[in-house]
Formats: structure tokens, C-alpha cells, sequence
């Protein structure tokens, strides 16, 4: 897509302060939208993306909110509402990853990876549906995961969210799609970003077709393609975007 596709529309995107959240904000921004930025903790981080934003010549807004909380879907939600007043898009990209074999894993490791990978999907959807509604082409994206189709040790609980992104993507398309709302996911292989504590050990036994790891722009193509007017005879998929990792 090129030009501004996407003029006078509004997107929201969680887990935006860096890497692939960022990227999306970045590619909205440039096809005209204006894009509400989530950040779990930092705000500095989260006012970066606005910055890179308004630079594409489009409207942000940085928003602070822990989504483990659930009450922090609704300050979202009105925050589209106040500043922008209306919402079209919404990618559900806020997404924790650590590690831990079954056996060290607790109860409340599981529940947080929960609540933040998976539960916040549900919730912040549910949030801001009614802002969604009024619009004319309103679009879903979820950011799922190779692993959440392939398994990697020591992640138990990250693949069960991920993979669980997968089915209430298809959940959601059945339900919202008679209501102009496609709902889509897009599923990243590889991809060169940074992480805290650096990439976890199974990445260097993943290969693919390309013989590299991809870029988050190219993410966030995969994403805006989903969420633009090209694609509105597209709902319930999972796109892999993964340099053919499942043929290599």
C-alpha cells in the first residue's frame, strides 16, 4: 500500500513502545491513520513511537497501562474515544515471553503469561467493540506465533497463548464479520528485534527458505495489508509471515 489508504481512520496497537508494535504504528501512520500507542510501563519508550508517528505526518497518542490489570481495557478504550473519537483498527500485539521449563513453572507464571498474551486480546476487544461498530470497514489483528504452531521448549505458556490467539481469531470472525469487522491474524517467524535478556535458545535451531530473519517492517506489511481496504475479503486467517519456515 502506498499513499493514504487508510486517511482519517484511527488504530489502536498494544504493545507499541518498541520492535514490531513499533513498526505497525510506523506503517499505519504512514497510510494516514492516526494510531493510539500502548505501552505496558514505558512511557519514554511509548512517546519514541509517537514521535515516529507524527514524523510520518499523522496524529498519536501514548498510553501507560498494565494489561495484566483488567481494568486497564477500558483506559484504552477511552482513550480512543476522548482523543480521537472513534476507532477502526485494533492489533492486539502486547505480548510477554519468558521462559521456563514445566517443571519450574508456576501456576502464577502461567496466569500472568495469560493474562497479558491472551487474556488482554479478549478484553481490550471487548472494550472497544463499540467504537469499532460504528465504523465502516473496521479490522482485527491478533499477533500470534511460529512457536504457537510449531512448540519450543521451555515456553509452555507462551505457545498455549499464542496458539490460543489462533482460535479466538477464528471465534471473533465468525461472530463480528456479519457486523463489517474482519478479524485476522498474522503469525512472525524470526525476526531480528530486541529483546531483554536476549533471543531464547531454541531460535538458533530455526531455519527457513530465506536464510535470514526478518525485518519488523515486514510484520508490520503483513498487518496493514489486513487491516486496509485490500483485504476485506479476508477474515478468520492466520497469515505466517515466516520466510518459509515450515518448508525448510
Amino acid at each position: 500500500m502506498s499513499g493514504q489508504s487508510l486517511a482519517g481512520r484511527v488504530a489502536l496497537v498494544t504493545g507499541a513502545s518498541r520492535n514490531i508494535g513499533r513498526e505497525i504504528a510506523r506503517a499505519f501512520a504512514r497510510e494516514g491513520a492516526a494510531v493510539l500507542v500502548h505501552a505496558a510501563r514505558d512511557l519514554d519508550a511509548a512517546k519514541e513511537t509517537v514521535a515516529a508517528v507524527e514524523a510520518e505526518g499523522a496524529r498519536g497518542l501514548a498510553v501507560v497501562a498494565d494489561l495484566a490489570d483488567p481494568k486497564s481495557a477500558a483506559i484504552l478504550a477511552e482513550a480512543a474515544g476522548e482523543r480521537f473519537g472513534r476507532l477502526d483498527v485494533l492489533v492486539n500485539n502486547a505480548a510477554i515471553r519468558p521462559e521456563a521449563t514445566i517443571d519450574d513453572l508456576t501456576y502464577e507464571d502461567w496466569r500472568q503469561v495469560m493474562a497479558v498474551n491472551l487474556d488482554s486480546a479478549f478484553l481490550v476487544t471487548k472494550a472497544v467493540l463499540p467504537l469499532l461498530r460504528k465504523g465502516e470497514a473496521a479490522a482485527i489483528c491478533n499477533i500470534g506465533g511460529l512457536t504457537g504452531h510449531t512448540g519450543a521448549p521451555h515456553r509452555a505458556h507462551v505457545i498455549a497463548a499464542k496458539a490460543g490467539l489462533v482460535g479466538l481469531t477464528k471465534a471473533l470472525a465468525h461472530e463480528l464479520s456479519p457486523q463489517g469487522i474482519t478479524v485476522n491474524c498474522v503469525s512472525p517467524g524470526l525476526v531480528d528485534t530486541r529483546r531483554a535478556g536476549g533471543a531464547p535458545k531454541h531460535h538458533d535451531s530455526r531455519t527457513n527458505l530465506v536464510g535470514r530473519r526478518g525485518g519488523a517492517d515486514e510484520i508490520a506489511a503483513a498487518v496493514l495489508y489486513l487491516c486496509g481496504p485490500g483485504a476485506r475479503y479476508v477474515t478468520g486467517e492466520t497469515l505466517h509471515v515466516n520466510g518459509g519456515a515450515y518448508l525448510s
